[in-house]
């Protein structure tokens, strides 16, 4: 008896461990401009950001990754009306390092430009919005990525290294329902602990 209920508690902690494990790999890493990274779009795809974050659906946990000469560029966060007006004044992140990361900590909007002057006139500036806890979102404002058409099935760039990946379907973040189930198996390992 004492040997079912040590491999009872065992099997549990290897499906809660293994549960844990499983809701961190949900978290993904996007490279801002894919190919085309950050910088100054050109004038054959002058909304490459606002037609990236389009295609993208972002969580909680996700983190975006800015690649950029150091040297000639930098990334900032500001608000929605420096967005705008294109403000570089008193940003709300400042990030020169060339490999800049931005971890999505909260729901929200989120505002980041270039901190060169000119560039964000130049529509090098970014807006995302990531999804609360119930899965709802913020609306795009006019100027974000619902202001453009769909051009999911054709991007503009060169294929330069064989057929791009369509972007994942929007579908429920599985958080959530790993948590439950995490919950559940310690009420039934405590269950089951107390009968033995």
């Amino acid at each position: 008896m004492a040997n079912l209920r040590s491999l009872t508690k065992h099997f549990i902690s290897a499906c809660q461990l293994l549960l844990l494990l499983q809701a961190k790999v949900f978290c993904s890493q996007y490279k801002v401009g894919d190919l085309d990274a950050w910088g100054i779009p050109t004038s054959a795809n002058p909304q490459v950001y606002a037609k990236w974050s389009k295609n993208h659906s972002f969580k909680l946990g996700d983190s975006l990754l800015f690649l950029y000469p150091p040297s000639q560029d930098s990334v900032i966060q500001v608000t929605e009306q420096s967005y705008n007006s294109c403000n570089l004044k008193d940003p709300i992140l400042y990030m020169n390092n060339g490999n800049s990361l931005f971890n999505i900590t909260k729901p929200g909007e989120y505002f980041f430009t270039s901190g060169e002057p000119g560039h964000c006139e130049k529509k090098q500036k970014l807006y995302i919005a990531v999804l609360s806890g119930n899965g709802s979102a913020a609306l795009a404002p006019s100027y974000g990525p619902s202001a453009l058409p769909d051009t999911a099935s054709s991007p503009s760039y060169t294929t330069v290294f064989g057929n791009i990946p369509q972007p994942p379907s929007s579908s429920p973040s599985l958080g959530f329902p790993l948590f439950v189930t995490a919950v559940i198996a310690s009420a039934t390992w405590g269950i089951i602990n107390a009968m033995i």
